[in-house]
């Protein structure tokens, strides 16, 4: 049975709140709340029902989404190494921001239970700081949000970003800001990230090309080239990904992109997610990069862009791509697929784009 605890200086909103408060509050968001409170209601109430395990849905962006039992004590060690990781202390002041219906939402509130953080809760839209005029010393957000906020994020200390990728544009705007921004990378089985990298520079730390691994997570790769993680803190089983990496040592690595997604073009390997950061330089619209079937090359390397055609690219005049990086088609949909959270269906819209007439 697992007994729920919180840090005695856990508070919402400035309010401490202990175990004993957490029913009332639970069924108040549920009962009286905003529609975005309802699963914040749950999760606390399931958090407090004894059982050990918690069931959570994942975001389905890289497969049919599915529902998973963690165990809450590893919840409760993930928040602890996130915590020693970032130098987060007890009455920190921490903003939830994102949906507790995915494990990311799920683990603000256990850092904030477990670390002894003064949360705060604002509805998860693309533009969470938008009526706030406090500060904040921690806080995740996913890529668009960090877009929609980029004048105000001197209000966070330290801000994680997860979900999706990462432009070069959106990195490179996010270098003359003070706050220490990481992309992070995990997974629900994971219990969000296991592994960071900065974005930005200051004083002390400089942007990293590398994610490095949280303490007692232990990084190797299989055959394809992918990475295999052992993290008994907060996993039991060892997780073999679909994430193709380059690995730098144990605690290091060098993403490259998933490899379902990797296009064999006459006998080369291409990593679209690779590619798109290069492209990411001159294309300013939503696009990705995927392979179509090809009778010479078996497959040939297309650029699929969102909206409509109002630029023509000469792929050639940029340096930037290989010989072997340059789209050989471009295709346009007016509206691309995406996951609940905001993910691009990349095999969907492909096949959007092949079913055209």
């Amino acid at each position: 049975m697992f007994v729920a605890s919180v840090h005695p200086e856990f508070r919402v909103d400035g309010k401490r709140v202990s175990v004993g408060d957490l029913t009332e509050i639970a069924y108040s968001f549920i009962k009286e709340g905003e529609e975005y409170q309802k699963s914040i209601g749950d999760f606390l109430l399931n958090w407090i029902d004894g059982r050990e395990c918690l069931n959570v849905q994942t975001s389905g962006s890289t497969g049919v989404p599915k529902v998973i039992p963690l165990l809450k004590e590893h919840m409760i060690n993930s928040a602890l190494a996130t915590g020693a990781y970032f130098k987060i202390k007890q009455g920190d002041t921490a903003l939830l921001c994102l949906p507790c219906d995915y494990i990311a939402g799920k683990m603000m509130l256990v850092r904030a239970m477990v670390l002894g953080l003064n949360i705060y809760m604002v509805p998860p839209g693309s533009d969470p700081l938008g009526k706030l005029d406090k500060t904040f010393d921690f806080c995740a957000m996913i890529p668009l949000q960090v877009e929609k906020s980029i004048n105000k994020l001197s209000a966070i200390k330290t801000l994680i970003v997860g979900g999706a990728a990462v432009s070069q544009e959106l990195i490179k705007r996010l270098d003359n800001i003070n706050t220490g921004v990481f992309e992070t990378y995990g997974m629900t089985e994971t219990i969000t990230h296991i592994a960071v990298r900065r974005l930005n520079r200051s004083k002390e730390d400089n942007v990293n090309e590398f994610f490095q691994a949280l303490p007692e997570i232990y990084l190797s790769q299989d055959k394809r080239g992918c990475l295999v993680i052992r993290a008994p803190k907060v996993s039991k089983e060892t997780i073999v990904t679909n994430d193709v990496v380059d690995l730098i040592s144990d605690t290091q690595f060098r993403w490259l992109g998933r490899y379902d997604n990797v296009i064999n073009s006459g006998g080369v390997k291409l990593h679209p997610e690779a590619i798109e950061k290069k492209l990411d330089l001159y294309i300013h619209k939503p696009f990705f990069v995927t392979g179509v079937p090809d009778g010479v090359l078996g497959q040939k390397l297309v650029l699929i862009i969102e909206g409509e055609v109002t630029h023509n690219y000469d792929f050639s005049s940029m340096k930037e791509l290989g010989k072997y990086e340059l789209p050989k088609e471009v295709y346009y949909l007016s509206k691309f697929a995406k996951t609940n959270n905001g993910k691009v269906q990349r095999k969907k819209c492909l096949q959007m784009v092949l079913d055209k007439p």
